[in-house]
């Protein structure tokens, strides 16, 4: 963009300023009934993930660096005994609720938009009291400004290499706190500021630990702008929309109208998604087609001598990893989750361990598979066939994904996948309280109650 077009920049409107009033402005009635309830299903599954992803060894390392520098231990570390400052509970939730890649998704977008903010607002309101109703109004307004945010400035800041769950979702950690703590309009404005300005996160980092960070950052980051900003502490008025703002300078695309138009009637945060596998989402496809092939095939599985898959090709370009070594790698890697859906039936998190991403016969079952990319292809599409060893060939065509918008999760979809992630971590019957009190979040008078009734039976509650 050339100087000149800069300048001109500053005729457009004050984007920062219409957003930050918007958030300021919201009543918790203003939001419709579906919005809401959608806002209860992203909750439901945040908890479940971040409860899931406790016992995981990113989760441990991090505790061990930070449980040093924590100030006063009062919140929750959700499936942990460890509690910490809320600052730093909100890194690590957001981190363990991230780090199995089976977090809901903004599917426009591809941010995971409850990571960032789910996780500073529950650690806020073990710092001061929060009604269940005014927490969903602060979630809901956090991924909408998120996701709108995401709108404005994709698919170029994301082609580029930005890890947009981290860029964008900083802004919606911002205005989720903000709004709990009642900052007015110019404060929001100054939250902002101080967001655009931590705003990170590079796609290099995908299958490595460093991903599950950048929303666990975005958290602890969006909710250190809002305080600084409810202290006082100013920022520019116009971080999104000025000529060296956080639009110009980390995109070549900015479409202000996706994040000023429509507010309060259009929802970004009625599209959320939630993830049926536990990997990269443009995978899904894939495995979807296996398990349906595994099921047709039955014990000819095992007479299986190639496979094809013809899918869109930011498939290849997210998710090629051909030899990925670790599990996280292995999230990464389309030709894993391809083999172990056929040899196995499974995406769920137990498809990703380091001993399935080493097995033998999976390492043999990838070298069987061949991808053709198509761009014409959906990215929820995928054409899947399989060659056996009398010669005969099965195929499957999925034309949307389970998961996709298209064909969402149902709600007793959604409580199974937080049951068989939760009872792992800490048992059947606290699960069962926990899944209950997250459904309830709306009516419930202290939220702070559902982070302590994620931690493990027999911890003392502080």
């Amino acid at each position: 963009m050339t100087m000149h077009h800069q300048e001109a920049n500053l005729g457009v409107p004050r984007v920062t300023r219409i957003l930050a009033e918007w958030v300021v402005n919201l009543q918790n009635d203003e939001i419709p009934t579906a919005v809401r309830r959608e806002g209860v299903r992203t909750f439901v599954n945040w908890v479940g993930c971040a409860v899931g992803g406790a016992s995981h060894e990113t989760t441990d390392r991090v505790l061990a660096a930070v449980m040093p520098l924590s100030g006063e231990k009062i919140a929750t570390v959700l499936g942990r005994v460890e509690r910490l400052d809320p600052a730093h509970a909100a890194l690590v939730n957001g981190i363990s609720s991230h780090v199995l890649d089976y977090d809901d998704t903004h599917l426009k977008t591809v941010i995971h938009p409850a990571g960032p903010v789910a996780s500073s607002i529950l650690a806020l309101a073990e710092r001061r009291p929060v009604s269940g109703a005014d927490f969903l109004t602060a979630l809901i307004a956090g991924c909408e400004v998120a996701c709108r945010i995401g709108n404005c400035i994709y698919p170029d800041h994301y082609t580029r290499g930005w890890h947009i769950t981290g860029t964008a979702g900083v802004f919606g950690a911002a205005a989720a706190v903000g709004k709990l703590s009642g900052l007015d309009a110019q404060k929001m404005c100054w939250a902002f500021g101080l967001a655009a300005s931590q705003s990170s996160g590079l796609r290099e980092m995908f299958g490595t630990m460093t991903k599950s960070f950048h929303p666990g950052r975005a958290a602890q980051n969006g909710m250190l702008s809002a305080l600084l900003a409810e202290a006082g502490y100013d920022s520019s008025e116009r971080a999104i929309e000025a000529p060296r703002g956080f639009a110009n300078v980390m995109s070549d695309k900015q479409d202000y109208a996706a994040i000023t138009e429509d507010l309060g009637t259009r929802w970004e945060a009625a599209l959320n998604s939630y993830k049926p596998y536990a990997c990269g989402i443009v995978i899904h496809p894939a495995i979807d087609g296996c398990i349906q092939l595994r099921a047709d095939l039955g014990d000819r599985v095992g007479d299986i001598t190639s496979v094809k898959l013809r899918a869109h090709p930011l498939v290849l370009e997210l998710t090629g990893r051909r030899y990925p070594k670790t599990e996280l790698e292995g999230k990464f890697s389309v030709y894993h989750a391809t083999a172990c859906a056929l040899l196995h039936g499974d995406g769920s998190p137990t498809a990703f361990t380091d001993e399935m991403v080493n097995d033998p016969a999976i390492i043999a079952m990838r070298e069987k598979i061949e991808i053709e990319t198509d761009p014409q292809m959906h990215e929820a599409s995928v054409d899947v066939s399989v060659t056996l060893t009398d010669g005969n060939r099965v195929q499957k065509y999925v034309e949307r994904a389970i998961g996709s918008a298209e064909k969402p999760l149902s709600d007793r979809h959604l409580d199974e996948k937080f049951t068989r992630q939760s009872t792992l971590v800490i048992g059947a019957e606290a699960t069962d309280r926990l899944l209950a009190a997250a459904r309830n979040v709306e009516s419930c008078s202290d939220v702070a109650e559902i982070a302590r009734a994620s931690m493990p039976p027999g911890t003392a509650s502080h």
